[in-house]
């Protein structure tokens, strides 16, 4: 479909089938026989502009996602960011100009300001994390605690936000964790197992205890997840493990408890409530008469 959608330096690029198929079933599910009161005021050949304003202070993410709903209904549509993929805002801030068709714009309007709010509230709380860590060299990840059917646009946000993404899901790596461990009867017995199947894929291992760490690292695993471990067993992992394996921290993190975790010297702090618990960023539709 073409459309004269244009973007800054600074997106992501061509946005990816998955997403593109997120789009389409989330515009077909708000319009679904038709949007009987724009097509009921507003003639068919009508043309306006409208601005999308941030209304607080944050980091932007998900225009192209947003653009792409429009466009989806008017390919005609002209869509251009005012600001930069994971810029930072105050309210008040215009984020995108458009023009084009007035009933593609005001039926699109919930749809794309409800990916432009959700990616923008995740891309603004892990840019708050990130921030809690800089200087320690911990990297903030996600977690697979996405809202099911939008796990692809929850891990851009995370990334425009600054932080990294974990594992797209269950295929492309393989995490051990305790349940595994337990239905395996051992750690070695379940790492073994892991390794004979011959993925081919990298091997991280959840440990509960200091003793776990002990016998991964006997094992030749080079990473290690640390799950709800206190400050001070966090701190004996890495120094026993000195550098022999990445050490991951998770479990429960918050804004207050992430600088004391990274200070302990793991190379990674996993975050669910980056896409579990996010505040809905403040966006709005202004449509000029």
């Amino acid at each position: 479909m073409s459309s004269s959608v244009t973007h800054p330096a600074q997106t992501a690029g061509e946005l990816s089938p998955e997403i593109n198929r997120y789009i389409r079933n989330a515009v077909a599910e708000d319009i679904g026989t038709g949007d009987v009161t724009t097509e009921s005021i507003v003639p068919e050949e009508g043309k306006t502009s409208a601005q999308i304003v941030a209304k607080q202070r944050g980091v932007i993410a998900g225009l192209d996602v947003a653009a792409e709903v429009f466009t989806l209904l008017d390919e005609d549509l002209s869509f251009t960011p005012r600001v930069a993929e994971g810029s930072e805002v105050e309210s008040g801030t215009v984020v995108a100009e458009l023009f084009g068709s007035a009933r593609a714009l005001l039926t699109g309007e919930r749809t794309a300001l409800n990916f432009l709010g959700r990616m923008s509230g995740i891309a603004t709380l892990t840019r708050q994390f990130v921030d809690m860590v800089n200087g320690t060299g911990a990297k903030i990840l996600d977690t697979r605690k996405t809202a099911p059917g939008l796990r692809a646009t929850d891990k851009i946000a995370v990334r425009r936000g600054g932080g990294q993404n974990h594992r797209q899901g269950l295929y492309d790596m393989i995490l051990i964790k305790d349940n595994h461990i337990d239905y395996a009867g051992s750690l070695a017995r379940a790492v073994n197992k892991a390794r004979t199947a011959g993925a081919g894929l990298e091997i991280e291992v959840e440990c509960r205890t200091i003793e776990n760490v002990e016998e991964a690292l006997a094992l030749g695993v080079i990473r290690i997840l640390l799950d709800n471990m206190t400050l001070e067993v966090l701190t004996e992992a890495v120094r026993l493990t000195a550098g022999r394996a990445k050490l991951e921290a998770s479990g429960n993190v918050t804004l207050e408890t992430v600088r004391p975790i990274a200070e302990t010297g793991v190379d990674f702090i996993s975050v669910g409530a980056l896409t579990h618990s996010p505040k809905v960023f403040d966006v709005s539709l202004r449509v000029e008469t």
